[in-house]
């Protein structure tokens, strides 16, 4: 009896053998191949920078990658990247609210224009008909301003509600943020425009 357990076992072996070497090995073509063409390393490996070898040099590169932070910072600002934006500045509804902004043509960016003007043409040495007309047209571009900066909130209330009806924060809150970018000039924004004066924003 045990002497046919012991014969079973050799040819159970011959048999798992001649299955194992039955399979087909995959073969899996080199990179020169297939045609693609390997990168080589740069000679040397990575370059470290050297330890600065007194404090004005570390000092100075301190400053130059400070600089270089500045600048990418100011870039990803003029982007309008949000990760780059300061906190007042950051989420969809304040983006929203400065594309309302710059399209539209807002009388309170020519406020300190008009003040200037204002300021040049009531001094003493104008004549009295002068100083009487740039106080009658300081009244006018305040009122002017102050007008066009509620339409301008009530634009903002309106957009807001309907492409933001569950916001966090009341569209109210926004109000001051679209009249303080309105005060500026175009060009001197930030983050900078995206749209055009005159294109239509979408509710």
């Amino acid at each position: 009896m045990f002497r046919r357990k012991a014969d079973e076992a050799p040819a159970a072996e011959e048999t798992e053998t001649t299955v194992t070497t039955a399979r087909p090995r995959a073969y899996t073509a080199s990179k020169r191949e297939q045609g693609k063409v390997t990168p080589k390393r740069a000679q040397g490996g990575r370059k470290v920078e050297p330890p600065p070898a007194n404090r004005r040099e570390a000092l100075k590169r301190m400053r130059e990658k400070d600089k270089e932070s500045r600048a990418e910072q100011r870039a990803g600002m003029l982007a309008g990247k949000e990760e780059f934006l300061p906190a007042r500045d950051k989420g969809p509804e304040r983006s929203l609210v400065r594309d309302i902004v710059d399209s539209r043509r807002n009388l309170a960016t020519y406020f300190l224009p008009g003040a200037l003007i204002v300021i040049l043409a009531s001094s003493g040495a104008m004549p009295k008909q002068i100083q009487l007309g740039a106080n009658l047209f300081w009244v006018l571009l305040a009122v002017a301003v102050v007008i066009d900066s509620v339409l301008l909130s009530m634009k903002v209330k309106k957009i807001l509600g309907k492409r933001f009806p569950k916001a966090n924060r009341p569209a109210r809150s926004h109000y001051f943020y679209a009249v303080m970018r309105a005060f500026q000039f175009r060009k001197l924004r930030l983050p900078a425009p995206k749209v055009k004066v005159g294109e239509a924003i979408q509710a």
